[in-house]
């Protein structure tokens, strides 16, 4: 359904061409009163799913094993998304012991920046003297994104000062021309404004708002999508909509890349902010079913993998303390399981061994020494 515009397209030179870029409108957007009433029932159908998520996290008794699992998977699948090949066993593997495994070392480092940047993110906001969400904030989460790979030669942690493009093989046939250089920084000042003023649109709302306008500014040179879409999980929290980093959307927009892409040009295009946020509306409902359903899901596993533990005739006190870190420490060594056992290398080793014989862990390929281990039953329910 066509809206009003929701920008203006100005004139302004590319690698030597002269294109048509394009300047979005402040937020909100700006619906008719028939839009609103055709989001009323997807709103609300989000807001539920949102709503059982939030009670999963106040249930479980151990939640920081969930939001570790979770901030990781999403770093995979954001950096995915852009195009690095590495699994969930390396990157846990390469965080722990610095073994890279299948995957390769620019790939890891990527999805590890992620984690990184998510993380810092997350504790300025929950820190009392901590940057708010803003473009401080932005630059600093941008220069752990890219700091050490294959961006790092495109200004981390600035706002970009040429002019890019995205699609096609030169700016006069690309598929989209951001904003001029010299309009990004006050256009990113306008929707840092918008994030701390009041508004009328429901909060989802916001946030699906929030993430269209922060990619059509496309304010880096590069990692403008990992950050769009870390973007969208820091305002579920600044908005109060979830306290814990358990909602990420980008298992459904790698799913359904195409229709996201497709959706975000209806807005610039055609003013389709109905189009949007019923596709964003969507997606945060499946995501967040599905993260109500693995949270329950993992809980049990390693509850009945506790009980068959306790049940063992072999059973150590320091195997049973093991067991109760490898949820948030799901790869381990013998390094890695002496260190936080704060123990010694026979002790682990027993430890480890009677976690192998109840099948809670299994060695990672067939290594003669630097051994690895993970909790496989669990890992395979997160993938």
């Amino acid at each position: 359904m066509k809206s009003k515009a929701s920008g203006k397209y100005i004139k302004t030179t590319a690698g030597g061409e002269m294109v048509q870029a394009f300047v979005p409108n402040t937020l909100p957007p700006q619906l008719t009163a028939k839009e609103l009433a055709a989001l009323k029932e997807p709103l609300r159908n989000a807001d539920a799913a949102i709503g059982k998520l939030r009670l999963a996290g106040e249930m479980i008794p151990s939640l920081d094993w969930f939001v570790y699992s979770f901030v990781r998977k999403e770093a995979l699948l954001s950096s995915e998304i852009e195009g690095t090949q590495a699994t969930l066993t390396d990157v846990l593997s390469y965080e722990q012991t610095g073994q890279t495994g299948s995957s390769g070392l620019e790939d890891l480092e990527e999805v590890t920046n992620y984690v990184r940047a998510i993380n810092y993110a997350f504790d300025e906001q929950k820190s009392k003297n901590g940057l708010p969400i803003s473009a401080r904030l932005l630059d600093q989460c941008h220069l752990r994104l890219m700091q050490g790979v294959r961006g790092e030669n495109k200004q981390p942690g600035e706002i970009r000062r040429s002019q890019v493009w995205i699609g096609g093989t030169r700016p006069g046939n690309a598929a989209f021309v951001p904003p001029p250089a010299d309009k990004v920084r006050g256009l990113l000042g306008d929707l840092e404004s918008y994030i701390h003023s009041n508004d009328d649109l429901p909060p989802i709302l916001r946030v699906g708002a929030a993430h269209v306008q922060f990619e059509t500014i496309h304010p880096y040179l590069d990692g403008n999508g990992r950050l769009g879409r870390m973007l969208i999980a820091l305002l579920l929290d600044h908005w109060n909509l979830l306290s814990s980093p358990l909602l990420y959307l980008s298992v459904f927009l790698k799913a359904h890349q195409s229709v996201y892409y497709e959706m975000l040009d209806g807005v610039r295009a055609e003013g389709d902010w109905l189009g949007w946020f019923s596709f964003f509306l969507e997606g945060v409902e499946q995501t967040a079913d599905d993260a109500s359903k693995t949270a329950c899901i993992l809980y049990n596993q390693v509850s009945r993998d506790r009980k068959t533990l306790l049940a063992a005739d072999s059973v150590t006190v320091s195997a049973i303390q093991l067991f109760e870190i490898l949820p948030k420490t799901p790869v381990v060594s013998m390094p890695v399981v002496t260190k936080l056992l704060d123990t010694t290398k026979p002790t682990a080793t027993k430890a480890i061994e009677i976690l192998q014989q109840t099948d809670i862990l299994s060695e990672v390929g067939s290594r003669k020494r630097d051994r690895i281990y993970k909790y496989e039953r669990y890992l395979e329910l997160l993938t």
